[in-house]
């Protein structure tokens, strides 16, 4: 999940650089490239292109691309730290949905937890005029499928490659993609071409590791491992983009990731005692 973090921070700061290029066209290159390095990274593995879940993966990668649409145009529109620390209640929404899809369960002490999480969205959307309304939901909504997604990814445990699972997220982003080049499309120019390559390329190393990362533990265990990524976006930012923040935000993005960390500590705190009990028992 570390290195998962960083490939991603690396891959949504390329995004920033190239803002001006179309969010669907940036999910396009994003995965073409990745679908390329997916194909021979099965090839070598010998596993299986298709795989046999085909709804579940079709899902998976609908969901997927979804929120990375939505995400891009955050990252665009919004300063990184802020983009960033939205898309950071994806774990709210993978727990809760857990629920239901995977039958894990919320404790109730970990609603508040979410409540200080979301108060600090609120907060962030309230003192930083750089963000608006619509994309402040957008992000929250590039969250939601994220969470939708990541349930998704557990449940193929044990049932299909890594490889195959990140496989069908990429075809689909590159499907969608392609079709959206005839709505809108920007020639990329000198470096973008590089930015854009590496997007894909960071991506893939980050999708790889955070599937095999959901594949072998509990959802709520590697959600917290996310939060190191707020750091380099903090300090990136400010140093490359020249996005500084205010005291104000920078409160709302603590309140966000002190909420879903503590509900995590919880939650696997929890865990631990029910375990002891049931050996006791």
């Amino acid at each position: 999940m570390f290195l998962s973090t960083f490939f991603f921070f690396l891959a949504n700061a390329c995004v920033k650089a190239v803002a001006h290029i179309p969010a669907m066209e940036t999910v396009f290159f994003r995965c073409t490239v990745a679908t390329v390095l997916c194909v021979i990274g099965l090839r070598r593995a010998k596993a299986s292109l298709i795989g046999s879940n085909h709804t579940m993966l079709l899902l998976r990668g609908v969901f997927g691309t979804t929120a990375l649409f939505f995400f891009f145009l955050t990252l665009q529109q919004m300063p990184l730290a802020s983009a960033q620390t939205i898309q950071y209640l994806s774990p709210i929404f993978t727990a809760t949905i857990a629920i239901f899809i995977l039958s894990e369960s919320v404790k109730p002490l970990q609603w508040i937890f979410y409540a200080i999480a979301f108060s600090g969205v609120l907060l962030i959307e309230q003192v930083d005029e750089r963000i608006s309304p619509l994309y402040m939901a957008f992000g929250v909504l590039s969250a939601f499928c994220s969470g939708v997604a990541y349930n998704l990814v557990r449940s193929l445990r044990g049932k299909e490659h890594p490889l195959t699972v990140v496989l069908h997220f990429q075809l689909v982003g590159a499907v969608v993609g392609t079709l959206s080049l005839a709505l809108a499309w920007e020639t990329p120019q000198g470096w973008d071409w590089v930015f854009l390559f590496l997007i894909g390329v960071f991506s893939q190393l980050g999708q790889i590791f955070l599937t095999n990362a959901l594949q072998r533990e509990r959802i709520a265990g590697v959600a917290i491992v996310n939060y190191t990524g707020l750091v380099y976006a903090v300090a990136i930012g400010w140093v490359v983009f020249g996005e500084a923040q205010g005291i104000m935000a920078v409160l709302g993005m603590l309140l966000v990731v002190c909420g879903v960390a503590m509900s995590v500590l919880y939650g696997r705190r929890q865990q631990q005692l029910d375990a002891i009990e049931a050996t006791a028992a």
